[in-house]
């Protein structure tokens, strides 16, 4: 007779398995991404080469299944690899968080099987890195108000025309996932998803922008001038684009507050270690009662920060919704993450205030947490939404 899994001894397994990831994600980090942060941020220099190696841990398909070469793990093992490695540079798991859960996993989720064969598995391997085209220089949060416009042809091709920006990888990366508008403003349907491809003619990289925090991760305009794409580039149902979107962010969510909850972990560690160092007045910084509230504070929101994303990470493993959830996760542990840093640059002192420590880097990374597929304030509003229906 065959031994029925019980559930402690799944959630051994899932331990153990989450255990082994986040020690393969923090030793990459420490070997590959580590020895070059600070070179990386004071440059703005993307490290285009890192990805491929990030590509053969595994890292650049989490939740791709392996038919399409990817791992095929969960949000669990997702948030885990972002978490390990934004501990070590954010400007990095922004990166994978971005590839992983927006371009990546828009075609995963509503790409036909030709397409998800064509493009997933360089995708998930990182010998191509994805893209997502949702934001426009005059709409933000606003996107029913886009300005880019895919135009049917009689071949049944789009021709499309507008920009976007602060695009992850708009300059750098080999494929990219495009809302345009094929209907009329204030639309929810009127809105379609596209797969372009770097070379196609009409499509182009524009300014980078030249960014507070999060400077090893590429952020550029995408502009379309007369681009053309056969029929077969359109992802999922002509119309769906605003609602395929707001699905996808339901996972982007979790990613951001997986790189949230890195971020502040890391700022901890530092101040942490810091405090024990630091004498004053004949003592450890950590002994003096101002400095030990301070960690336990940062302690106890990080902890809090863990239990949504992981909470949100199993619901969208389970198969349930999770937009409440999900907001709620991003929300609190990207706020988290700046105050965490906050505190940590204010543990540090007038040290904190400089490049020779690491925590005034977690402080310029984190903003963009709270900012990032969707503000504290849209997110507040999901929140509200989801409460008041």
């Amino acid at each position: 007779m065959t031994a029925v899994p019980t559930s402690s001894t799944l959630a051994s397994a899932q331990a153990e398995q989450r255990e082994m990831i986040r020690q393969s994600a923090a030793d990459f980090a420490r070997m590959h991404i580590a020895p070059h942060v600070m070179e990386w941020d004071e440059t703005q220099h993307f490290p285009r080469e890192l990805f491929g190696q990030l590509g053969e841990y595994g890292f650049m398909g989490v939740l791709v299944p392996e038919e399409y070469g990817g791992t095929g793990l969960g949000y669990d093992a997702y948030i885990t690899v972002i978490d390990e490695i934004a501990q070590v540079c954010g400007s990095i798991g922004l990166s994978v968080a971005a590839h992983n859960s927006l371009c990546t996993n828009h075609i995963l989720l509503f790409g036909s099987e030709e397409q998800k064969q064509k493009y997933l598995p360089q995708l998930a391997t990182g010998e191509h890195l994805g893209a997502w085209g949702l934001t426009e220089p005059n709409t933000g949060s606003d996107a029913g108000r886009m300005r880019t416009v895919a135009e049917r042809q009689p071949d049944g091709g789009y021709i499309l025309n507008g920009a976007k920006n602060f695009i992850t990888h708009g300059i750098s990366g080999e494929v990219a996932v495009v809302i345009a508008r094929t209907g009329e403003l204030l639309d929810s349907h009127g809105m379609t998803a596209f797969i372009v491809e770097r070379g196609d003619e009409g499509f182009r990289g524009g300014k980078k922008e030249d960014k507070l925090g999060m400077r090893a991760s590429e952020t550029a305009e995408i502009i379309f001038e007369n681009c053309y794409l056969p029929a077969d580039r359109v992802l999922g149902e002509v119309g769906e684009g605003f609602i395929q979107s707001m699905k996808i962010l339901d996972g982007g969510r979790i990613s951001i507050a997986a790189l949230s909850l890195g971020i502040a972990k890391g700022a901890m560690d530092a101040a942490l270690a810091y405090s024990k160092e630091r004498e004053q007045f004949g003592k450890a910084i950590s002994r003096f009662q101002s400095i030990a509230f301070k960690l336990s504070d940062m302690a106890t929101e990080i902890e809090a920060a863990e239990l949504l994303t992981r909470n949100a990470g199993r619901l969208k493993d389970a198969g349930q919704p999770v937009t409440r959830e999900s907001a709620m996760a991003k929300l609190y542990a990207s706020e988290t993450s700046v105050r965490v840093a906050n505190e940590a640059v204010q543990i540090f002192g007038g040290y904190g205030f400089t490049k020779d420590y690491p925590v005034e880097k977690y402080y310029r990374d984190c903003k963009l947490c709270t900012i990032g597929e969707g503000t504290s304030e849209i997110q507040r509003l999901v929140i509200s939404r989801t409460l008041l229906k």
